[in-house]
């Protein structure tokens, strides 16, 4: 069931990554043995589905790996042959049984790009913080209950996805993540965001399949922001504030419980699409606002 709900935008990324990888320039080798005879410097490496248990000792001769996939074994700890990977900068770990990250993580300098999709982490390790090249981590269906705080050490950060974890609190600090342009947090428990304070550069919010009752004021402050999902909250009402988003292009706000909007999204001029199928709202209400917003498709 966790494989079904991997989001689209996770996969895209992870082709993003992939396709940043020239296979003539850095040839993926798919065996420990193969990449020794090859008496090439080795820089990239694929296990995935390989049923691995542990990771191959002789991995510690690749001082030169910068990308390491190791997706879809049946990996229940990182061995520490990973940790003596100093120039890794993409590492994959998405579909094992991962149960916690070790304090060497804090090891990997170089890391980048940190996936570890559709495993058992309850929680994310302090070290994680040491990590200051990292740009995106990747934290999908596990079982996390808070928002890693580590994470708000890392400013390099630009994408976060927790999508499908038990996450009930959201650190109000986020905008110390100052890099941060992709967040999601969807499909989690979280009804209350607080006094929620995003980072200036943040263009993508995924909030929908929460329980959240409000979306807080300093939100409205995301200049920057370009996609808004909310839907499948318990919405029911929206601040007039939101007319700040003045670079929005998609907002959703479907299956909430709203009865109307403020007459000043108006002004929101760049907004093509607005979803608001499923909310309690009159075909008068409905054709009011496809009058009031010409430019925008609006779906009821």
């Amino acid at each position: 069931m966790k494989k079904a709900l991997l989001s689209i935008t996770v996969i895209f990324s992870i082709c993003r990554l992939n396709a940043q990888i020239d296979p003539i320039k850095y040839p993926t080798y798919t065996d420990i043995e193969t990449a020794l005879l090859s008496n090439k410097t080795v820089y990239s490496m694929s296990f995935r589905n390989k049923g691995l248990y542990n990771l191959p000792d002789d991995l510690m001769k690749m001082d030169s790996l910068f990308f390491l996939n190791v997706m879809g074994n049946h990996l229940e700890k990182m061995d520490k042959v990973l940790f003596s990977l100093s120039k890794l900068e993409i590492l994959n770990a998405n579909e094992n049984s991962i149960k916690f990250i070790p304090d060497e993580i804090g090891e990997l300098k170089e890391l980048k790009t940190f996936s570890i999709n559709l495993n058992n982490l309850t929680t994310i390790n302090s070290k994680i913080s040491k990590l200051q090249n990292l740009k995106a981590v990747h934290f999908e269906s596990n079982n996390l209950s808070v928002f890693p705080d580590a994470l708000l050490s890392i400013p390099s950060l630009e994408e976060i996805n927790l999508h499908s974890n038990q996450i009930s609190y959201v650190s109000e600090s986020l905008n110390k993540i100052k890099n941060l342009k992709y967040l999601n947090l969807s499909s989690n428990q979280i009804n209350d965001l607080g006094e929620m304070k995003l980072p200036k550069q943040i263009k993508y919010l995924e909030l929908q399949k929460n329980s959240i009752v409000k979306i807080p004021e300093a939100l409205f402050q995301s200049k920057n922001m370009e996609f808004l999902n909310v839907s499948d909250n318990c919405l029911t009402q929206i601040s007039s504030k939101i007319e700040r988003l003045k670079n929005v292009v998609s907002i959703n706000l479907a299956n909430n419980k709203l009865k109307g909007l403020p007459e000043n999204i108006q002004r929101l001029k760049k907004l093509k699409t607005l979803i608001l199928v499923g909310n309690p709202m009159t075909k008068e209400t409905v054709d009011k606002l496809k009058a009031l917003m010409p430019q925008t498709t609006i779906y009821f």
